[in-house]
């Protein structure tokens, strides 16, 4: 089975649009863009890393329909964009979730015919849960594949075109990219081909401050899809390549502001780790140069999130306050 034959949903991953933001951060004499991910047919920037770690087991024969499974780990994004993937071959997905993961994305597996397991963990490290349960489902079928998006190298090079895509629509001139970091293949992929290309870019990366990715967690993290509970291979290969210029880390409440800003002001409905490049953008707002153009990564939508960031009982809920947001004149600062 060659996916070359099989054009169908495929043939929509990637080529993504990127949307000039004129409002939400407006910088004097900086122009601000979004990699919109959220048009991929999964809806989201995770349907590359599908694509890329499974499309040569499937054209070399090793996924079989009717007898392979293909088991991960996963906080929602890349476990939708598997189901479509398994859907569409055939192959039996078993996706392994955990108790942050929202009910939109369980919804979405289940939707396209996933199995799915949820797990919890008393100590609090959900990312271990859920490994721990792969690798004993894995243990278990004897035509098991974990592609372990941790750690394929097939994650970060899907991502080396999110970024050619990217310098090719701004003519060959990025001077700043925001990439929210999770498993890091998005951050691994994007470093690559800046430094194989040899490009000017400065890389930021964008955690939660409840993760331990880059630091000691400040705080308990709630909203899936950026953060992790520890230092994933692909992440530390990135960093210790020299490409990342900076490291900037946002709450949970700073990513809910910037979600609903993005709403107010842009009129897109974006997903937390989108949110969270808003806000580490307006962070150092102040020193970015003139004449600068800056590009974040919007890795999903905020469909999947309704009933966590933009509902206003579970802010209230979890951060005992309702973030005011206010939109901007349409002539934003330049």
């Amino acid at each position: 089975m060659s996916t070359d034959e099989l054009n169908g949903v495929l043939a929509t991953i990637g080529g993504t649009p990127l949307v000039a933001l004129e409002r939400v951060v407006p910088i004097a004499d900086v122009r601000v863009f979004a990699k919109m991910e959220k048009f991929n047919p999964g809806g989201s920037v995770k349907d590359r890393t599908a694509l890329h770690m499974l499309r040569g087991k499937i054209e070399a024969g090793e996924l079989v329909p009717g007898r392979s499974v293909v088991v991960e780990s996963t906080s929602g994004n890349l476990g939708v964009g598997l189901a479509q993937l398994c859907a569409y071959f055939g192959l039996e997905l078993i996706c392994v979730v955990d108790t942050r993961t929202t009910a939109q994305s369980v919804a979405l597996l289940r939707a396209y015919g996933a199995a799915v397991e949820v797990v919890s963990a008393p100590d609090g490290d959900l990312l271990g849960a859920r490994i721990a349960r792969v690798r004993e489902l894995v243990a278990l079928l004897p035509d098991a594949f974990w592609p372990n998006q941790y750690e394929n190298p097939l994650n970060a090079a899907a991502h080396e075109q999110t970024m050619a895509e990217i310098v090719t629509a701004l003519d060959g001139r990025v001077d700043y990219l925001f990439c929210s970091v999770s498993t890091g293949g998005t951050l691994r992929g994007c470093a690559d081909h800046i430094r194989d290309r040899g490009l000017a870019t400065k890389l930021v990366a964008v955690d939660a401050a409840g993760s331990a990715i880059f630091h000691t967690p400040t705080e308990h993290r709630l909203i899936p899809g950026h953060g992790a509970g520890w230092r994933p291979p692909l992440v530390g290969s990135a960093d210790s390549a020299g490409v990342i210029s900076e490291i900037v880390h946002v709450t949970d409440l700073e990513c809910v502001r910037a979600c609903r800003s993005l709403v107010a002001r842009e009129a897109i409905l974006a997903g937390g780790s989108s949110g969270a490049t808003v806000a580490a953008l307006g962070k150092l707002r102040h020193r970015i140069p003139a004449g600068s153009r800056c590009v974040l990564v919007f890795p999903d939508d905020g469909n999947r999130y309704l009933d966590t960031i933009y509902s206003d009982s579970w802010v209230l809920e979890h951060f005992g306050e309702v973030p005011e947001v206010t939109t901007r004149p349409l002539t934003a600062a330049r």
